[in-house]
């Protein structure tokens, strides 16, 4: 992991993948609908950062990981929670971009067909 400013670190998809194995995180998805309806990381919420709102967030005590697209609007979110008094955080660095290069599974739309295709599901 790495420090990107003040108080957000980036990490690595396999430690993403692990932590929500373990389920140690609450794994936000700050990409818009339609970008979530066509791919999306097994257990992410959506929570667009066009309408964030850092008090919506359901914390239940785990470690709160952001991640959108490429990793430039989980910082933006990250600044919101921090101005919202949010201490430390953590994103995907180059979120799912990076995730899909690391062949990780994903749920997607299979655009062929249409049809919802869970790579993580055996």
């Amino acid at each position: 992991m790495t420090h990107h400013d003040s108080h957000v670190t980036d990490a690595t998809p396999e430690q993403v993948r692990a932590w929500l194995e373990a389920g140690e995180i609450l794994l936000v998805d700050v990409r818009e609908v339609n970008e979530y309806a066509v791919e999306r990381i097994h257990g992410a919420l959506l929570y667009p950062l066009s309408t964030f709102d850092p008090k919506a967030l359901p914390l239940e005590g785990r470690k709160l990981v952001l991640q959108c697209g490429s990793g430039k609007r989980s910082l933006m979110a990250a600044h919101k929670l921090q101005a919202a008094g949010f201490g430390h955080l953590t994103h995907l660095a180059g979120g799912i971009q990076a995730w899909k290069a690391a062949g990780l599974p994903l749920i997607r739309v299979d655009p062929q067909t249409g049809r919802v295709v869970d790579d993580g599901r055996r």
